[in-house]
């Protein structure tokens, strides 16, 4: 650890406070129809859009026609990036010639991009053409986005509103979130990457001649192994920095490379990578403000705020000091640091980033639901390792997703103030409204499906040939890998543990309905509680109403989120990263 490291880290959790606010009231604005500095240009095409699509944009939905509008929406999108991989052979912008995406992993992609999962079992520069790339993968990082930005803000409408039925207008929240939110950050954004050094053309790929060949050993397929001389090496082109931004801002994660932000395509230097996080956290940040601007209680939206940014540099401590201290196993040459790895842990970073901002992006991405990596999560220490899992595990409510992150933890929340009202004996309220039997089932079911989802496959996965079948490792690292990668999928991330090989029929099928039951089972109990917050009346605050805007309640949002998460987890870690980490300081390592 340096004094350096821990600078960077806390300079930028103060840009994201500092960004905080004038996100946040600008997308209050936008969805509440005021006026911003974008509508002279964007109002116009707005209104055109709504009469091509035949949208009425002042009549408003109940919470029923809100979930059916999206999942239809959603279910369309899917089957279009499905068709899309399988016919890309005859589409378009294919200089390489790839042939069509096999159907199971089509499939498992359509899914993860619709979801806002990005999880890629494919490696995107020998799989995907610049078509597939740009008119699917990049289409779906903006809608899946702006779809979780339009729920999160019809959950506040629901909170905010007094005896109303409806929660706003689908089509019309998902326009505003495209026009006004993702697309003018992302071209601006997308242009100072590539002054950075980020490519975005079309050209077909380059062969360049090696300055120092490699003789490197080859197994064939009938086991035999023979030397081979490579002089050349084959360099990828394409429109990287346009899918590069909203990956990140988008808070998708699919990478245009296999490497994702590791690649000095997507991520070239210390300056684009800051940059990249800052994206991540952008939004969800600034959704925090927007609930307290909306519902006219902005210390709540500050409390609910606090207890993310808690929560996140619990996370980045342990996985910095981590990392930093290595594993014990490997020993310097000097007797003051014999017990400690020289450096601290780098396997599997890039040096061009370090241990800490590989630290700090491996916490960032994983509390939020993007899943962009630029180092493998697979080469971290046991502990290291063990952070973006929980990260993940808790929900992805630590700012979470773009939208995602904020609904997630008013399902938290609901469960904070339902105990607070246990405690004292009375009917809980939130926000003047009083949480009854409805609301919470709606909060529990959503926690179980969540919980649910992910053990279930994991189980099935470590007892089956097919699902040790992708694991690369034995023991508890092999369960980390599987236990991750279920996990993943069910908080829509996207990121992979590494190191095993998720490209086969049964993971495709399997991880395609974790993503799937993930993202939309879990949404719509949200939306039913939005919907039924509604239609609540306000009741005037007593002396027994448990505040929402205090340091106390934000304490107690976090230990709910932390209780929650162990209580149904902790079986899990202590089986996978914890025991290794015993048994790596007992002298065995996997």
């Amino acid at each position: 650890m340096t004094a350096n490291g821990w600078f960077q880290i806390g300079l930028f959790l103060l840009i994201i406070f500092a960004l905080t606010k004038p996100m946040g009231v600008f997308m209050a604005r936008v969805f509440d129809g005021g006026k911003t500095f974008l509508d002279p240009m964007l109002r116009p095409l707005e209104r055109l859009l709504y009469r091509v699509t035949g949208v009425d944009d002042t009549r408003e939905m109940r919470w029923t026609e809100y979930a059916i509008a999206m999942l239809l929406f959603s279910g369309v999108s899917m089957v279009v990036l499905y068709l899309i991989q399988r016919f890309q052979a005859w589409l378009p912008w294919n200089p390489q010639h790839w042939t069509n995406v096999a159907p199971d992993l089509a499939f498992n992609t359509a899914a993860s991009f619709t979801t806002n999962t990005n999880w890629q079992a494919y490696s995107g520069e020998t799989t995907m053409s610049y078509f597939t790339q740009m008119a699917g993968l990049a289409y779906h990082n903006f809608m899946s986005a702006a779809t979780g930005i339009a729920l999160a803000i019809a959950v506040i409408r629901g909170i905010a509103r007094r005896e109303k039925e409806t929660l706003g207008n689908f089509w019309v929240d998902l326009t505003r979130a495209i026009l006004w939110v993702l697309l003018p950050a992302c071209i601006v954004i997308a242009l100072f990457f590539v002054s950075q050094g980020m490519i975005q053309n079309f050209k077909p790929y380059v062969t360049t001649q090696l300055l120092d060949p490699q003789t490197v050993q080859v197994t064939g397929a009938d086991g035999k192994t023979t030397q081979q001389r490579i002089t050349e090496q084959l360099i990828p082109q394409g429109p990287v920095a346009s899918q590069e931004v909203i990956k990140m801002f988008g808070t998708n994660g699919g990478g245009f490379f296999n490497a994702n932000s590791a690649h000095p395509y997507e991520n070239p230097n210390p300056l684009t990578n800051f940059i990249q996080i800052i994206l991540i956290f952008a939004i969800p940040a600034g959704l925090t403000y927007t609930l307290g601007r909306m519902t006219g209680s902005q210390k709540h939206g500050w409390a609910v705020w606090s207890a993310m940014a808690a929560l996140f540099v619990a996370g980045v401590i342990c996985a910095y000091t981590a990392e930093s201290r290595g594993n014990p196993l490997l020993h310097g040459t000097d007797q003051k640091v014999s017990a400690t790895q020289p450096g601290g842990n780098m396997e599997g970073k890039e040096v061009r980033f370090g241990i800490a901002n590989s630290a700090l992006f491996a916490t960032v991405t994983t509390d939020a639901s993007c899943g962009a990596v630029n180092g493998m999560h697979d080469s971290f220490t046991p502990l290291g390792g063990m952070i973006p899992l929980i990260n993940m595990m808790l929900g992805e409510v630590v700012f979470g997703g773009v939208g995602a992150g904020l609904y997630g933890v008013l399902v938290m929340v609901i469960l904070a103030v339902f105990i607070a009202g246990l405690m004292v004996g009375r009917t809980p309220e939130y926000l003047g409204k009083k949480i009854e039997a409805y609301d919470v089932k709606m909060a529990m079911l959503s926690v179980l499906i969540f919980s649910l989802i992910i053990l279930i496959f994991t189980a099935i996965g470590v007892v089956t040939s097919y699902g040790k079948a992708g694991i690369s490792n034995p023991g508890p690292h092999g369960l980390s890998q599987i236990l991750y990668a279920y996990t993943s999928g069910a908080a829509n991330n996207g990121s992979a543990f590494g190191g095993g090989n998720w490209n086969s029929l049964w993971y495709n099928v399997t991880m395609s309905f974790d993503m799937l039951l993930g993202r939309f089972f879990m949404v719509i109990p949200v939306l039913a509680i939005a919907g039924s917050l509604a239609r609540k009346k306000i009741v005037p605050e007593s002396a027994g109403t448990f505040p929402v805007t205090t340091p106390l309640f934000s304490a107690l949002l976090v230990s709910v989120v932390l209780i929650v998460s162990a209580l149904t987890f902790f079986p899990a870690l202590s089986l996978g990263p914890i025991l290794e980490h015993l048994l790596m300081n007992a002298g065995k390592v996997f």
